[in-house]
């Protein structure tokens, strides 16, 4: 663990995807009060493929969004008046231009839908995607939701690199001057639950404590970094995917980690607690990539 030498992607913009829906219109108001509390500008990006050939009714439709998204811009200046908001309407498939957005930016921010048939978020395939390939944080908010309020709820795996993941967490905290909670998922190796139970006992409060010390050594050169952030710090035994979203209800904002794999594009994937995630948890969800 190297701490705080992790460098933060501080002075990027935060760019927010917005088509017009509700949940864009939620979304540039999260984005907006985030580039605000992190001194960055916001840029609202809008993004349509080409058409395939010029017709009167594709020229009036790309006409109908450029004023849509000038009245958007206009709208987040005067709900944030001291914050510089810069518009990008560009004609590209939408999650190739937040894609090459995500590489000059500090943050993106896109929306998802309510609560659907399985109880669970929509979340759309421009969305899905962006998810998978961004190469910065992505911060997934919910339509029509008012910002929650509580402890920054952020879950880390000490098997994988957490740095990346608790330097947002931290930060993400320490900006909302929010208390922190760090959540760590462990279960004992398979097959201890065919061990004697007193046996069973014993390996389970080794672990536990070689787990508790883990935990520790990843958070101290934090805690030193921002001593301005309450930390509260648990160990908790199950799936990670099942625990996290429970930890989250309370949350203001759950972050969790995507680890970067040096593959073609077509086989980056989410992984099941960011899947989770992103699909069951009420409050915005921050997905960033480590490794």
């Amino acid at each position: 663990m190297t701490g705080p030498s992790v460098p933060e992607s501080a002075t990027g913009p935060v760019v927010v995807g917005f088509d017009g829906s509700a949940e864009s219109l939620t979304a540039t108001e999260w984005a907006a009060h985030e580039a605000r509390r992190r001194g960055v500008p916001l840029e609202v990006l809008e993004a349509w493929p080409a058409p395939k050939r010029d017709t009167a009714v594709s020229d009036q439709a790309h006409q109908r969004a450029l004023a849509h998204l000038a009245e958007r811009e206009s709208a987040l200046r005067a709900l944030v008046p001291d914050l510089p908001v810069g518009s990008a309407p560009v004609s590209a498939d939408p999650v190739e231009a937040l894609e090459a957005a995500s590489h000059r930016a500090a943050l993106l921010v896109l929306g998802s839908r309510g609560l659907g048939t399985l109880r669970g978020f929509l979340v759309g395939s421009v969305s899905q995607e962006v998810l998978r390939r961004s190469a910065c944080p992505v911060v997934l908010v919910r339509a029509g939701q008012d910002e929650p309020t509580g402890p920054v709820t952020v879950g880390i795996d000490l098997a994988h690199p957490a740095d990346d993941v608790l330097a947002f967490a931290f930060r993400a905290a320490a900006l909302r001057s929010a208390p922190l909670r760090v959540v760590h998922v462990w279960s004992p190796p398979a097959g201890s639950e065919y061990m004697a139970y007193g046996a069973i006992g014993g390996l389970e409060g080794e672990l536990s404590s070689v787990e508790w010390d883990g935990l520790a050594e990843a958070l101290d050169p934090w805690r030193s970094h921002h001593p301005e952030v309450q930390v509260t710090a648990d160990l908790v035994r199950g799936k990670p995917a099942v625990e996290l979203v429970e930890a989250a209800t309370s949350a203001s904002l759950l972050v969790v980690g995507r680890r970067l794999r040096h593959l073609p594009l077509r086989h980056h994937h989410l992984g099941p607690v960011a899947h989770a995630a992103i699909h069951h948890v009420h409050c915005p969800v921050a997905v960033v990539p480590y490794g």
